[in-house]
């Protein structure tokens, strides 16, 4: 079996629940579900600097497990409002243009938070590193 690696976000949360931020084992890299909050506590409340957020805590978990956002195979994404899915889309669409990932995003009936309108999760496949002949 391959050895785990746990990449934690330091929410107390982790602890609590039970999870990761992210986890890589082998060449693949599962990164959880994702909110909008920033350190403070602060969540801005416009849908689509929501997503930029969720994004910029999960490039810094991918990077830690030593990967980045062009190794992502698969996003989900979910709303609170079908509304707000044109301006996460663009986000997304920006992040992930040239890489186009398998994506499904779905409208849920609410996220932990009332300030949430959008949370993301992912997954990464990271090529091995070359072996010494």
């Amino acid at each position: 079996m391959s050895q785990r690696q746990r990449i934690s976000s330091g929410s107390p949360y982790e602890q609590t629940v039970g999870y990761s931020r992210a986890l890589r084992v082998g060449d693949r890299v599962m990164v959880s579900g994702t909110a909008p909050q920033r350190p403070d506590g602060n969540v801005d409340p416009d849908p689509g600097a929501q997503a930029r957020r969720c994004f910029e805590i999960i490039g810094g978990a991918l990077e830690e497990a030593g990967a980045s956002l062009a190794d992502v195979v698969r996003t989900r994404v979910f709303l609170v409002d079908a509304a707000d899915f044109d301006p996460v889309s663009a986000v997304h669409g920006q992040v992930f243009g040239d890489v186009r990932p398998a994506n499904t995003t779905v409208v849920v009936a609410a996220l932990l938070d009332p300030r949430w309108k959008v949370e993301i999760e992912l997954e990464a496949i990271v090529a091995p590193a070359p072996q010494a002949p």
